[in-house]
């Protein structure tokens, strides 16, 4: 049996937190539903101390924001842009277009057709994730979206202008500068000034995760993309100080990101939690990261390799870490992930910034069914049929005929009947079932 050697805050503190978060989305989605934009100004006011008459940057201030960084941050960007963009554009050659003929004269087909237009939000509040511009924007015009609109949040102030820049290369058609529930409220509802999106995609925290999960029906999501989530899976082929750096590099997102260590070693598990108390004394961001870890850490021993693989399908993390004498074994045997880093030369940083996966990845156990965005996720698998014979027709209205009517659809079956009496030559009286050819023979 596993064993806690720490544990987070208990499952009911974090559920009166979700009930909290949820009343309060749903006050202020009302609230833009009824007011527009004034409710989008005033709230960009209360929560990100942001006014401005038209929340759209125009080209000139995009042109600003990128002249604010240097050669090297917008040669860095277009790097990472471009391990996306080649990611991204592998995966979409994979989605064949199909056409079969099943039966003769029948064939069934499938295109893959892009959505129309895309909200894309990019977290900042904290920290400017220009990443996120990369993972979302990119993707989606990998797949052929016709329009793509961009929010993210003010920093310090101002726009940010990595962002910004991150949004305009990665090919963005309009990009405001929004945050929060409000930013992602106004894509998906609609303003005077802001036109509705069909789609919202993009990771952000506890509040813009649960106005995503409200929105659902009234616009499509990629998943639920909350506060980010890691998991390290390690044994004794490495050391607690590796873990430890993994663990609290994603912790110091923010107070909520879960950081998770699964081992079969006891020794490797205590040598993490100290080296983790240390390493929070010197890390810049250790005040969050101190408040990540106590409340949502957890390191657990497992007895064996088979245990550990359990729990981790249990826990369903969005990152998981695999740094083991058989992290192999792990990617084939594991189900429920995100996105895995294998071995002790790749991590989730990597993942989050350059490497050319997509970083927007299930959250809160969605990784039980979903993967995470990619550029499939833009595009709408829809399927077509065209039947070219008379024998067909008629072969298939047959079945069509009898199969409506065992279900009570008259109306259904006469589609099928008539193209059996026209098709076919039977005469079918109306509102009955096409007898088998067999019985009408006799």
């Amino acid at each position: 049996m596993p064993v806690w050697l720490k544990r987070g805050k208990d499952v009911e503190a974090r559920a009166q937190a979700d009930r909290e978060v949820r009343a309060t989305v749903e006050t202020i989605l009302s609230d833009i539903e009824k007011r527009g934009d004034d409710a989008v100004r005033d709230l960009s006011r209360k929560f990100d101390n942001w006014e401005r008459d038209d929340f759209r940057l125009s080209p000139a201030e995009i042109e600003d924001c990128k002249n604010q960084l240097s050669d090297q941050n917008l040669a860095d960007i277009e790097f990472a842009q471009t391990q996306v963009r080649n990611f991204a554009q592998a995966q979409k050659d994979t989605m064949g277009e199909l056409a079969i003929e099943t039966l003769p004269g029948v064939t069934l087909g499938h295109k893959h057709v892009p959505i129309n237009a895309v909200g894309c939000y990019v977290p900042g509040g904290k920290y400017p994730l220009l990443a996120s511009a990369h993972m979302s924007v990119l993707t989606a015009k990998v797949a052929g979206c016709r329009r793509v609109v961009t929010c993210a949040p003010p920093f310090g102030g101002k726009p940010a202008p990595a962002i910004v820049a991150a949004q305009a290369m990665a090919g963005a058609d309009e990009i405001f500068v929004l945050g929060g529930i409000q930013a992602v409220g106004a894509m998906a509802i609609g303003t005077r000034s802001i036109d509705p999106v069909d789609m919202l995609v993009g990771p952000g925290n506890a509040f813009v995760a649960e106005a995503k999960r409200q929105l659902f029906g009234r616009v499509g999501i990629d998943l639920f993309a909350g506060p980010t989530e890691t998991l390290v899976i390690a044994d004794q082929t490495v050391d607690g100080e590796l873990c430890a750096t993994d663990l609290l590099g994603q912790a110091e997102h923010g107070p909520n990101s879960p950081a998770i260590l699964l081992t079969n070693s006891e020794k490797l598990a205590r040598d993490t939690i100290e080296q983790i108390e240390r390493i929070l004394e010197i890390l810049p961001t250790g005040e969050m990261a101190r408040r990540s870890w106590e409340d949502y850490g957890e390191v657990i021993v497992c007895e064996s390799y088979e245990e550990m693989l359990v729990q981790a399908d249990r826990i369903a993390s969005e990152h998981v870490q695999v740094m083991t004498d058989r992290d192999l074994w792990f990617r084939d045997n594991m189900t429920n992930y995100g996105a895995l880093f294998l071995g002790p030369r790749t991590n989730v940083a990597y993942g989050d910034k350059v490497i050319g996966t997509n970083h927007t990845l299930p959250t809160m156990k969605a990784a039980r069914y979903t993967g995470g965005l990619w550029v499939g996720k833009f595009m709408k698998t829809c399927t077509w049929q065209i039947v070219e014979t008379d024998a067909a027709s008629a072969t298939i209205g047959e079945y069509g005929s009898r199969l409506s009517m065992l279900e009570g659809f008259v109306g259904h079956a006469e589609q099928a009947n008539i193209r059996v009496r026209r098709y076919g030559g039977r005469n079918v009286p109306y509102g009955t079932a096409v007898p088998p050819k067999t019985e009408a023979a006799q």
